[in-house]
Formats: structure tokens, sequence, C-alpha cells
């Protein structure tokens, strides 16, 4: 037996849900403890809609999450598209760090808001998926090392997270992904070639 699926909203409705994420992202971003009746009330909506959309502080902060991080996922394959396979890697790379940067004060309140089963699941699925992509790209195309897989390549630009989003994150982030791609790029087939 298949689970039901929601039926999807109004348009009015889902304009209201989308109205409260945007509003909820530059609040939660400023302070983790953005009250929610002032959310709803810079969403322009009563808070009727906005509990009915949203619950509790949790649904709503894990719905945020979940949406950047598919924004961020979705990059993957516009750059694919528009990019070799190893200068879209690392146009992902620093896509994911201008997420991660700029998001810094969203984190406070996702670690206020879940359990880090809950956050690992909502982002896991789409981010490893981008990862999976650009890596089986770069794998056809011999720019990279056999057998690298999503799991590798996350410890490797762990490092990402311990850098310091109010200092000089840019540099130091373009650092960490270039020694990462020089990394991938030891052993791969096309190096042999003079690619």
């Amino acid at each position: 037996m298949q689970p039901k699926k929601e039926a999807p909203l109004r348009s009015d409705a889902q304009r209201n849900r989308d109205r409260i994420l945007e509003v909820a992202l530059v609040e939660l971003t400023r302070s983790a403890d953005a009250p929610l009746s002032a959310i709803a009330k810079k969403a322009g909506v009563g808070q009727g809609t906005f509990y009915r959309n949203f619950p509790n502080r949790e649904s709503l902060v894990l719905e945020v999450y979940r949406y950047e991080m598919q924004q961020v996922a979705d990059t993957a394959c516009q750059l694919l598209a528009a990019r070799a396979p190893d200068e879209a890697l690392r146009a992902w790379m620093d896509r994911l760090a201008q997420y991660a940067m700029a998001k810094a004060g969203l984190a406070d309140a996702l670690r206020q808001a879940a359990t880090r089963g809950s956050l690992a699941a909502l982002g896991h699925g789409p981010v490893t998926s981008a990862m999976s992509l650009l890596l089986k790209a770069n794998e056809e195309a011999g720019t990279i090392r056999p057998g690298v897989t999503p799991e590798d390549f996350a410890l490797a630009i762990a490092g990402l997270w311990q850098i310091d989003p109010h200092g000089d994150w840019q540099s130091r982030a373009g650092r960490l992904f270039d020694l990462v791609m020089d990394g991938l790029r030891a052993g791969a087939p096309g190096a042999a070639r003079g690619g």
C-alpha cells in the first residue's frame, strides 16, 4: 500500500506558504529566536494561516532548510548543462560555500529546532544526488580519479563547515576546494592524455 499523496495547494495558499518561507529564511538567518508572530506579520499572513502551514518552529525551520538544500542540489544540473564536468564540480563547491556562509545564522535555528537525524534526512538526499551526478559526469569524462563516492567527496570538503563566515571565507574555501580538486584529478585517466 502506497502512502497517500497530499493534494497540491491552491495557488493563493501556495503563495502564502512561499512568502512565509522567504521571510522565515531572512529572519531566522538574522536571529535563531525570531518570533513566529513577527515572521507571520512580515509575510502578510494571519496567525491561523501561519500555523496551518507550520504548526511549530521546528516544522518551519526544517522546511526552510529542506528548500534551501534543494536549491543547492538543483544547481548541479544547471552547471553541468553550461560547463565542462570538472568546471561544473568546482563551481558547485563554490555555490555550496556561498550557501553555508550566507546561512550561518540559520545554523543556530537548525540546532535549536531539530535532531541531527532529521536534518541529515532532509538535506542528504538532494545533495547526495547532486554529488553523485557531478562525480559520475567527471568520472565518465576522465577528469577525476575513478571510484570517488559522494561520501568520500563529502568528507573531503568537510573543512568548509569549520570556516568562519565572518572572516575571509571566500579565499579560505577557494584554497580548500582547489586542494580537493587537485586530489580528485590525481590519477584521473584524462590527466595521462594531458587533458
